[in-house]
Parts: C-alpha cells; structure tokens; sequence
C-alpha cells in the first residue's frame, strides 16, 4: 500500500504544471468550495460515502507520500475512489469497455485558507461519451448520488 501511495506521488507531481495550478478545469469537471476545514471534511466525506450506501475502494494521499519519501509538506489532497457493486454489474452489463470508469473519484485538495474544495468528474459526463442508453441513465443516477454525498459532506459539524 505504501507503494502504491508513493508511486501515485511520483506519478502527480511528475506530470502537475510547473507554474501550479494553470489547468481550467475539463469539461464535465465540477468544482465545490466546501468552506470547511480540510482535514474535518475528509473525515465527513468519508462517512457520508459510506452513509449514502458507497463502497470506499480507496484513498489516495499524495502529500502523505511526499512527507514521507522526501519530508515535504504540500498542501493537503486526497482522492476517494468509491462505488457500489450494484453500479458495477450494471455497468459491465452494459459495456466491459466502460469499467474503466470505475470506480467514482473526487479530489480533495486544501486550499490557500486551509479550507477543503472538491472537483470531480460528472458521472453522466464521464458514462454518457459511450452513447449507451444504459450508462447514460446510470451517469445521471450516478450525479444524484454524489450530489447527495457532498450534501451529506456538508452537513457534518
């Protein structure tokens, strides 16, 4: 598992923009100011995936990885990858091609006032470019539950 953290360390600063954060965001890309303390709404968003019925099939830390290989501090991030296994047999069913869009993420990173902001991918923007009535359908219940993941999210103390 630390290997794997390191490698995803390696592998995000390798390829982030040397001047920072100069990337707009992607189409489909959402982006939530949470207002919230980074390190209280990871531990809030962790529960409320797995209050709204997700499987956490892992979290990433690239800035844990740092610390740790080279004793730098970054500033926080973490990445959920979370899905359910009803969702995945769906998906499959309808397209193999398309479990390579699972499982779900959502990139926590700490702001310049220590606050936590979400960005994520639509699942409906994400599902929908196969043009497969199925994933569509899916992608869109898919935005409702992320929706409700961040409302949850939200509503910790």
């Amino acid at each position: 598992m630390r290997a794997l953290i390191l490698a995803l360390a390696v592998v995000l600063v390798t390829i982030a923009p040397v001047s920072g954060n100069t990337a707009g965001p992607r189409a489909g890309d959402v982006t939530v100011e949470t207002n919230k303390p980074f390190a209280t709404y990871v531990d809030a968003l962790r529960e409320a995936i797995r209050e709204n019925g997700f499987n956490i099939v892992g979290i990433a830390c690239a800035n844990c990885a740092i610390k740790g290989a080279f004793q730098e501090t970054v500033p926080g991030n973490r990445v959920f990858l979370f899905f359910r296994p009803d969702y995945a047999r769906r998906m499959l069913k309808a397209s193999l091609a398309a479990g390579i869009e699972a499982p779900i993420r959502l990139y926590v990173t700490e702001a310049s006032d220590s606050s936590a902001v979400v960005t994520y991918r639509l699942p409906s923007h994400i599902f929908g470019a196969y043009g497969v009535a199925e994933l569509t359908a899916m992608g869109k219940e898919l935005d409702d539950h992320v929706a409700a993941i961040l409302d949850t999210a939200a509503s910790k103390p």
